[in-house]
């Protein structure tokens, strides 16, 4: 068995995380901004409005789901670009050459994805926290779903940036794959409020699991058992990072 290149997966990875940095306006601004807009939005229009089911007001409520989007939808933005802009530039053939296995290409993609969506979501959390009251009771758990979150969601980028052509392709995977199943994860309502069919497609979409379990982290409730949709979370992220794993070693439309 060959020893693995830890100095060449971690250029690799400072790379990818240099490369976002260098946008902090996309990265840790808009973030921020988009943050007060909820604020503005939903606390003064909702008021003290309480979720059906749960003593927890809305706002309250709605943060926790906010943020794990932002957290998904930028995991996936991370590794897709960098992906999609490398076979445009005809950059990747290289970095396909580079004495790198596939584990040690993936898992710089990834671990570069996470440390983006943790920087996303901190920056979204620290305009809101002091206009919420969360006790926390579970952070372990929160830290847990975020980082699984992270990386299940950068696969997919990993995956989608291997299978575009450009970048029409993947914006199409964008709004017509992500954005629907992030909405449709419970970010913006519990899904005891759903009639019982929509409540059935609702838990077949991952993402909820995701979204349920981060929000349960910070405020002890939730709509289902963390515990038991970890086994849900943890087979969608072995199978993802897997995938990616197999796809970037047989070098899926890399070559093209």
């Amino acid at each position: 068995m060959s020893q693995m290149n830890l100095t060449g997966a971690r250029a690799l990875f400072m790379r990818e995380v240099r490369r976002f940095l260098k946008v902090n306006m996309q990265t840790i601004v808009t973030p921020a901004l988009t943050a007060m807009l909820y604020l503005v939005i939903f606390r003064y229009a909702m008021g003290d409005r309480h979720v059906p089911g749960m003593e927890v007001d809305y706002f309250t409520f709605l943060v926790p789901g906010l943020a794990m989007m932002a957290m998904m939808q930028n995991a996936f933005a991370n590794t897709s670009s960098s992906m999609i802009m490398g076979k445009v530039m005809g950059m990747q053939i290289y970095l396909l050459m580079a004495p790198l296995s596939a584990f040690e290409v993936v898992a710089a993609f990834l671990l570069a994805a996470v440390v983006r969506a943790v920087v996303v979501a901190a920056a979204f959390l620290v305009v809101l926290l002091p206009f919420v009251d969360f006790s926390m009771p579970h952070p372990g758990i929160a830290l847990v779903y975020g980082i699984c979150a992270s990386l299940m969601m950068g696969g997919m980028g990993l995956i989608g940036g291997m299978w575009a052509r450009d970048f029409d392709q993947v914006a199409m995977v964008t709004n017509f794959v992500i954005l629907p199943l992030t909405f449709l994860s419970g970010v913006f309502y519990s899904v005891q409020q759903l009639p019982p069919f929509w409540q059935a497609i609702n838990n077949a979409n991952p993402f909820f699991y995701l979204t349920d379990g981060f929000r349960y982290g910070f405020l002890g409730v939730g709509d289902t058992d963390p515990f038991a949709s970890m086994g849900v979370v943890l087979v969608s992220v072995v199978v993802t990072c897997l995938a990616c794993w197999q796809l970037w070693r047989s070098g899926w439309r890399m070559k093209e």
